[in-house]
């Protein structure tokens, strides 16, 4: 009985740490995300895909970059 109520604190700690850290958790805190974010995201995406990895290279990043902080978002 002493082995259980020495492990059993840890069981319940790892327990609880563990579902916080599982990844509906994360999705969580993406709902808090603004709409000026999500709409430059949106944009910003679109508008850097028309230039491909494979031909265009830093071209495409450079893009992206360019227009988030246009946005005044970060990447």
């Amino acid at each position: 009985m002493s082995i259980v109520r020495k492990f059993l604190p840890g069981i319940v700690v790892g327990l609880a740490v563990a579902a916080a850290a599982s990844p509906s958790f994360a999705q969580r805190g993406e709902d808090g995300m603004s709409a000026a974010r999500a709409r430059a995201l949106r944009e910003c995406n679109d508008m850097a895909s028309k230039f491909t990895q494979h031909t265009w290279g830093d071209t495409q990043i450079d893009q992206y970059r360019s227009c988030m902080m246009q946005h005044g978002q970060p990447e």
